[in-house]
C-alpha cells in the first residue's frame, strides 16, 4: 500500500470501529430484556459474562450507552456517524452530566450543541477543561456562580474519596497506592520537587524514580517533634541493633514494632539525618545505647555546613546544599563527633553511596569524597 492509502486506511478504519461501538451502544441500551431472561442483575453483567469481559468496563459502557440513547441524542448522533469517539463522547457526556439539574432546557441543548461541534477540533483532555466552563461560553451570567459551586462539589468529593493504601510485595519494596485531593497532590509534588534538581543531576533520572527518592527523603526530614501525639508521645521511629553488627557491618537492624529489617549501614545512614533513635544491643541484648537527636547536627551546625561546603562534596557533584544531608565522615558509631570538622554534606545519592558497603571512600585533598567500587 502507498503511504497515502495506508492513511486513508487507518483513518477510515479508525471511523468504521467508533460506528460499529455506537451500534453496540444502541443495541446494548435497548436490551434490558436479555438480562432479564438470563436473570441477570443488568445488560452489563450479563454481557460481561457472556463475552468473558471485564465487569466494570461494561458497566462503563452502559452507563454511556443509556446517557446516548437517552438523555444526548445529538452526542449519540454523532458518535454513530464516526464524528466523535468514544473518548470524546465520555468526556462530553460526563461535562453535560454535571451541569446543574434546574439549568434551562434550552442552555442544556445548546451546550451539547457547542460540545459536539467542538469534538471536530479538540482531544478528549481538551474537551474536559472546556466542558468544565461551558457555562461561561454559553451563558457566562450563571457560569461564574456554578463553577464555584461545581468546585465545591468536586472538593468535597475528593475528601470524601481520598484513600492511601501501602502493600508489601514480599521484596523489600511496598506499592503505594491511592486518590488525593488536587490541591493536596499539588502540596505534595512540590514538596518532592523540591529535594529534586534535574538540571543539577549529573545524569539525567526518570521523574518518577527522582521523585520516588525524593519521596523517601522528605520521610527522613520530618521533624517528629511537629507530628501528632502517639502514644503518649511524638511519633518516632525506633532501630535496634546489636552493638557488634553495627560497627563491623554485619547482620541486620531491626525496626521497632515491624518484622522489617534493614543493613547496618542503612541504620547508620538513618541515623545521620532521620529523627531516628537507634539502639544499639550488647551480647544478650540489653541496651549498651539509647541514641539522642544530640548525634543530629543542630539547624546551627547545618546552616554552617551549607555556607562552607556550598554543594555536594561528592567528587564532581554539583547538587545544591540545600538539597544535600549532613553527614558524619567519622561514623557515630565509630565515636565520630557531632561537629564541623567531622561533619560533610553530601547528596541522598552519594550519602547512600557512603553507607554503601559495596564501595570504599577517600578524602581528597580539597574535602570532596572520591568513590572507589570494591572489587
Amino acid at each position: 500500500m502507498p503511504t497515502s492509502a495506508k492513511a486513508d486506511a487507518l483513518l477510515a478504519l479508525s471511523r468504521l470501529e467508533v460506528q460499529l461501538t455506537a451500534l453496540r451502544l444502541k443495541v446494548m441500551a435497548a436490551a434490558e430484556d436479555a438480562a432479564v431472561d438470563a436473570g441477570a442483575r443488568d445488560v452489563a453483567a450479563w454481557l460481561a459474562h457472556e463475552s468473558r469481559e471485564v465487569p466494570t468496563a461494561c458497566r462503563a459502557e452502559l452507563h454511556l450507552a443509556v446517557a446516548l440513547d437517552a438523555r444526548w441524542t445529538r452526542l449519540g448522533t454523532a458518535v454513530a456517524d464516526g464524528v466523535v469517539n468514544l473518548a470524546q463522547a465520555r468526556v462530553i457526556a460526563r461535562a453535560l452530566d454535571e451541569l446543574p439539574g434546574d439549568l434551562d432546557p434550552a442552555l442544556l441543548v445548546q451546550a451539547e450543541k457547542y460540545l459536539v461541534e467542538a469534538a471536530k477540533e479538540y482531544r478528549p483532555d481538551q474537551l474536559r477543561v472546556l466542558g468544565r466552563r461551558i457555562l461561561d461560553v454559553i451563558a457566562p451570567e450563571i457560569g461564574e456562580a456554578e463553577e464555584a459551586k461545581q468546585l465545591a462539589r468536586e472538593e468535597e468529593r475528593a475528601w470524601e474519596t481520598a484513600s492511601f493504601t501501602l502493600t508489601r510485595r514480599g521484596d523489600g519494596t511496598t506499592r503505594l497506592s491511592g486518590l488525593l485531593p488536587d490541591a493536596a497532590a499539588t502540596r505534595l509534588a512540590t514538596y518532592l520537587d523540591a529535594f529534586t534538581s534535574p538540571r543539577q543531576q549529573a545524569a539525567p533520572t526518570p521523574q518518577h524514580r527522582a521523585r520516588g527518592h525524593a519521596f523517601i527523603a522528605l520521610l527522613e526530614h520530618l521533624d517528629p517533634a511537629k507530628l501528632p501525639a502517639h502514644g503518649g508521645d511524638a511519633t518516632t521511629v525506633m532501630v535496634t541493633i546489636n552493638h557488634d553488627a553495627l560497627t563491623r557491618d554485619l547482620a541486620a537492624a531491626g525496626l521497632v514494632g515491624t518484622d522489617d529489617k534493614i543493613t547496618a549501614a542503612q541504620a547508620r545512614r538513618l541515623a545521620c539525618t532521620a529523627q531516628i533513635i537507634p539502639v544499639v544491643l550488647g551480647g544478650k541484648s540489653e541496651i549498651l545505647d539509647l541514641g539522642r537527636t544530640r548525634r543530629h547536627f543542630s539547624p546551627a551546625q547545618r546552616k554552617a555546613l551549607r555556607l562552607r561546603d556550598q554543594n555536594c562534596r561528592g567528587e564532581n557533584c554539583t547538587i545544591r546544599a540545600q538539597w544535600c544531608e549532613a553527614h558524619h565522615w567519622q561514623p557515630w558509631s565509630k565515636s565520630g563527633n557531632t561537629n564541623l570538622a567531622d561533619g560533610i554534606l553530601l547528596c541522598s545519592h552519594h550519602h547512600h553511596r557512603a553507607h554503601d558497603t559495596r564501595y570504599s571512600t577517600e578524602r581528597m585533598p580539597n574535602g570532596d569524597i572520591r568513590f572507589h567500587r570494591r572489587t
